[in-house]
């Protein structure tokens, strides 16, 4: 072979060893739940984005969404776990919210346009205690305008970001307890057990427009996912293999 044609194969062989991927390598032995303080700021996405880079798997879901301004509890299933991500976005949850009255929000939280109520006047403790029995049990809500519902093929929140109305149907959902924890004007902090795709920021506008003051959500952090508590959950950056739960022991 001459000297020419001897370049020209190096030069190949180089190209082709360049084209080739590394194969990443996963921890496929890490299966199970795993218990997720979400941060503030953070989508639910961006949270298992991290969880899947730090125990180095390919496969991790959630069970139930977070909006980024909410905290607390996400249940993430890891590896082989996944498959029982359907089956626990089914399970009753528990949130702590707080509600300001006297301000109304585009998106039903603290994400949207405020517009305020000058004509709002503070209520009282009973006033609240009577106008929440009215979300207990089995009631039709609305679901938010800036919503992940489709209508039409499409994100309801992207037709509202766009200024379109966007005409949405109430959906059956189930209140299991409304708890007061706090009150003083105006702000309302409430505990609320909830079956699934109940929208805790429609519940904080549907009651400012009953006691006719309007209201939003200002904060929401979840505390429950079924049996699993937020106190046994860890931030992102706390996370270790040994904090996944076996599947056999998680459910």
């Amino acid at each position: 072979m001459d000297s020419k044609n001897l370049i020209h194969n190096r030069a190949n062989n180089r190209v082709h060893k360049g084209n080739k991927k590394r194969q990443r390598i996963y921890n496929n032995h890490i299966n199970g739940l795993l218990l997720v303080d979400k941060e503030k700021t953070w989508t639910s996405f961006d949270a298992v984005a991290k969880v899947r880079n730090m125990l180095n798997v390919k496969k991790v879901g959630h069970t139930g969404t977070l909006d980024p301004m909410a905290t607390g509890l996400l249940v993430l299933c890891v590896g082989k776990a996944t498959k029982l991500a359907e089956r626990l976005t089914g399970l009753d949850k528990e949130y702590v919210g707080e509600v300001t009255f006297g301000t109304t929000s585009t998106t039903d939280d603290a994400e949207g346009e405020l517009s305020k109520m000058e004509d709002a006047e503070p209520v009282t403790l009973e006033q609240i205690r009577d106008t929440l029995k009215v979300f207990e049990g089995e009631i039709e809500q609305m679901p938010p305008q800036f919503s992940a519902k489709k209508v039409g093929g499409k994100r309801a929140y992207k037709l509202a970001r766009k200024g379109e109305k966007v005409e949405l149907e109430a959906k059956k959902i189930r209140i299991n307890e409304i708890e007061i924890l706090d009150y003083e004007w105006p702000k309302l902090t409430l505990r609320i057990d909830c079956g699934k795709g109940t929208y805790i920021r429609a519940i904080a506008r549907d009651l400012g427009e009953k006691l006719g003051i309007g209201g939003y959500l200002t904060a929401l952090e979840r505390t429950k996912v079924g049996q699993f508590n937020l106190q046994h959950a860890k931030k992102v950056g706390e996370i270790m293999e040994q904090d996944v739960i076996p599947m056999a022991m998680g459910y």
